[in-house]
């Protein structure tokens, strides 16, 4: 991991479900926001913001429950949407031409605000390695919808069993590698334990949906780059080529290393591609 560069915190004024949603902010110039992966926080675009405030105003989201944004306290489950409404009301009403770059879980907000929340005010999007898993299980690919499936129901079943180190260990091991749990300090492995309670919301916004790869092409800026690396896990590499098959018109690139964390672990690789795509 990469340490935080010295960002300077500052909740929005704005009302979401009574809570407020926090952000990091830095630099000045069109706006560019960040959207966070599963249990990473705001702080995981450390290294891309302190490359692109020179040219940028960048404001990195803290999703439900990581930073000082609250976590969602009503019965239901937030949905995709209500995820996205986060991230739009951390947007100025009067801006436009907003570049939107999301990783994970957080390039699957990131397009659903870019198609509804914020449509038409979004001129570039990033999606890196998007986790819709649900295009998985609607287009044939049932060993990668089944892969993603177990990791899920083992993190529910763990945490109803009140064994949270256990699914932050497999969690994190299957996205990072495996070994990178036991790699990691005790204080880091405690910060994950109390993160791996925001992941049953996640899932349950991305593992079934409804919206086909042909209405996300329809409804996403043209001006869109697809990232993924050559690493990553199969049910990643699966859904970039379902969504990629239906949108020829965007833009991808891939990495040779990094895997699916690339952006926290090898933003040497991943920042020059988003630079350069905004510029």
């Amino acid at each position: 991991m990469y340490d935080a560069i010295d960002l300077v915190y500052q909740p929005a004024q704005v009302s979401v479900s009574n809570n407020q949603v926090d952000f990091i902010e830095a630099g000045a110039g069109p706006l560019v926001v960040l959207v966070h992966s599963s249990m990473a926080g705001a702080h995981q675009w450390s290294a891309l913001s302190s490359d692109l405030t020179h040219r940028y105003h960048v404001r990195a989201i803290n999703l439900f429950g990581y930073g000082r944004t609250p976590a969602w306290s009503e019965a239901e489950s937030p949905s995709l949407d209500d995820y996205a409404e986060l991230v739009a009301h951390a947007v100025p009403d009067a801006a436009n031409d907003i570049r939107l770059v999301g990783h994970s879980f957080g390039a699957a907000v990131a397009m659903r605000a870019a198609a509804h929340q914020l449509d038409g005010r979004v001129k570039d999007l990033v999606i890196i390695e998007p986790s819709l898993f649900y295009l998985l299980d609607s287009h044939d690919h049932q060993e990668a919808f089944g892969e993603i499936s177990a990791l899920e129901k083992y993190t529910r079943r763990c945490l109803v069993n009140g064994a949270a180190e256990a699914a932050a260990e497999r969690f994190v091991d299957y996205w990072c590698g495996h070994g990178t749990w036991a790699a990691s300090s005790p204080a880091r492995q405690s910060s994950l334990a109390r993160s791996v309670s925001l992941l049953p919301n996640e899932w349950n916004a991305v593992i079934e949906g409804t919206t086909t790869p042909a209405e996300w092409a329809a409804a996403l800026p043209q001006h869109t780059l697809v990232m993924s690396s050559a690493k990553t896990t199969r049910p990643s590499r699966e859904l970039v080529d379902v969504l990629l098959d239906a949108c020829p018109d965007w833009e991808f690139a891939m990495t040779w290393d990094g895997g699916h964390m690339a952006p926290l672990t090898h933003p040497q690789l991943i920042n020059p591609i988003i630079r350069g795509f905004l510029a």
